[in-house]
């Protein structure tokens, strides 16, 4: 069963993510995640979404439903994860970008290949996060569902959203280069104080190519 707060757009839900548990069922192993940190990205109204062009094989997933889970892989080596909202067939969505384990810390670790370093660090980022939750391409198009992940999968758990956002914070998005980036898009949200929410950085310059989700 979907949440109602998926048919909100992606700035209107991020805020209400903030908090919430994503979980995975995955290989037979159970791995939940509270959320610390978003990213909001508004489809064709937006330069820094992969839908800002139009739609495309690769992209397909963002005009999905409601609560369709984006996984899509960048630099050649990571896997990012996003939660499809608003109205089907047109694209908007919010990146996951950091939280914290609650259950299923040994198997989060052990995917993310046993880093040292605290363990509230462990998933800050939005590469790490889909690797410890185990999300691949594989898991593109796949469905948030209400509650928590069960088996077999490969439905993905969505739970606790907040009906009024707790407090946070807003600023630039990280690492969005060009139009998409910079002070005009304080699209990325964070809770204050949590220290698995990732540092901030600007985007390096890059070759032409298209932009980011």
């Amino acid at each position: 069963m979907e949440d109602p707060l998926l048919r909100l757009g992606s700035l209107q839900l991020a805020p209400h993510l903030l908090g919430a548990h994503v979980s995975t069922f995955i290989g037979g192993q159970l791995v939940v995640v509270r959320l610390t940190e978003v990213e909001a990205y508004e489809g064709a109204l937006d330069p820094g979404s992969h839908a800002y062009r139009g739609k495309t094989a690769r992209n397909a997933g963002l005009f999905g439903p409601p609560g369709t889970a984006y996984v899509y892989f960048t630099y050649g080596m990571h896997f990012c994860a996003n939660v499809v909202c608003g109205t089907e067939g047109t694209a908007s969505a919010v990146l996951l970008r950091a939280g914290e384990v609650v259950s299923g810390l040994e198997t989060a670790t052990a995917r993310r290949g046993n880093p040292g370093g605290p363990a509230a660090r462990l998933l800050s980022g939005p590469a790490r996060l889909a690797q410890g939750l185990g999300l691949t391409l594989e898991h593109n198009l796949a469905r948030f569902r209400r509650g928590t992940a069960t088996p077999p999968g490969p439905d993905l758990g969505l739970d606790r959203l907040a009906p009024t956002p707790t407090t946070h914070l807003t600023g630039p998005r990280t690492g969005v280069a060009g139009s998409g980036g910079g002070d005009q898009y304080p699209y990325r949200f964070w809770l204050p104080g949590e220290p698995s929410v990732s540092p901030y950085r600007k985007a390096a310059p890059r070759r032409a190519r298209g932009p980011r989700d």
